[in-house]
C-alpha cells in the first residue's frame, strides 16, 4: 500500500457506485434504525451505536424507542431510567449525555431535529461523525460517513497506507465523499457500510474474491 491515491476516472467511479449499490440491494442489513428518516430516530440509534456492535444495539434501541419515541417524550424522562435502559451498552459518559441531548434540542431548536451540519454539532454528544450520519440518513444528504470500516474500504481502493489515523486524515474523507454519488447517497453509505461488515474485513484476508467492487480496487486488483 502506498500514501499517495491512485487515480480513478469517472467512468470506473461511475461502474464502482452502480456496482456497489446493486450488491447492497441484496445484501442489506435490516435493522430497525434503517427503515426509518425519522432523524430523532437515526440520532438516538447512532449515539448506540458509537463504538458498539449492531447486534448488540438492537434490543436497548427496540425498548427505547418504544418508550421515548420522540424527543418531547424523551426529555420528560429521568436519568435513572434512561440509564436502566442503555446500561447493556456500557460506557456511561455517553448515557449521561442523552437527557441534555434532549433538552438542548427542546431548548435550542424547539424540539426538532435541525438538519443543518453546523447545528446539529452544536447537540451535546453529536460528533462530526454522527452529524454526518443523521443527515445523510434522514435527508439523503451528500455526507461522508468516515469510520474504521468506511475508511478501510476508501484506503483498499485508492491502494493507500491504512493507519489508526486514517478516518481523521483529510485525503481519506475526501476521496471517500467522492466515492459517494450525488443520487442515492443514503442507499451508498448504507452498502459500504455493510461491505466493511461482510466482505472488507479488517482480517489481512478479506473475502476479495466476493466483492462486488474487486475489479475497482486496487487491494483487490492484486488478490486476482
Amino acid at each position: 500500500m502506498k500514501s499517495k491515491p491512485r487515480d480513478i476516472d469517472e467512468n470506473e467511479l461511475m461502474l464502482l457506485r452502480s456496482s456497489l449499490l446493486t450488491w447492497g440491494r441484496v445484501n442489506f442489513r435490516d435493522y430497525s434504525w434503517r427503515n426509518t428518516q425519522n432523524p430523532y430516530k437515526i440520532l438516538i440509534s447512532e449515539v448506540m451505536l458509537h463504538r458498539t456492535q449492531s447486534e448488540q444495539v438492537v434490543p436497548v434501541y427496540s425498548k427505547f424507542i418504544k418508550r421515548y419515541p420522540d424527543v418531547q417524550s424523551l426529555v420528560m424522562a429521568s436519568e435513572e431510567a434512561i440509564i436502566e435502559i442503555m446500561k447493556p451498552l456500557g460506557l456511561m459518559w455517553r448515557i449521561n449525555l442523552v437527557h441534555p441531548m434532549a433538552l438542548f434540542i427542546i431548548e435550542h431548536f424547539q424540539g426538532e431535529i435541525p438538519q443543518g451540519k453546523d447545528y446539529l454539532k452544536k447537540i451535546p454528544g453529536v460528533s462530526d461523525y454522527i452529524a454526518s450520519a443523521v443527515r445523510c440518513f434522514s435527508w439523503n444528504e451528500h455526507e461522508a460517513i468516515a469510520d474504521t470500516n468506511t475508511i478501510r474500504i476508501t484506503g483498499r481502493i485508492f491502494g493507500l497506507t491504512i493507519r489508526d489515523s486514517s478516518r481523521r486524515n483529510r485525503m481519506f474523507i475526501d476521496l471517500l465523499s467522492m466515492l459517494i454519488p450525488s443520487k442515492r447517497p443514503r442507499d451508498f453509505n448504507y452498502a459500504l457500510l455493510d461491505l466493511g461488515s461482510i466482505i472488507c474485513t479488517k482480517r489481512i484476508d478479506p473475502q476479495c474474491g466476493k466483492c462486488p467492487i474487486q475489479k475497482f480496487c486496487k487491494f483487490g486488483m492484486n488478490i486476482i
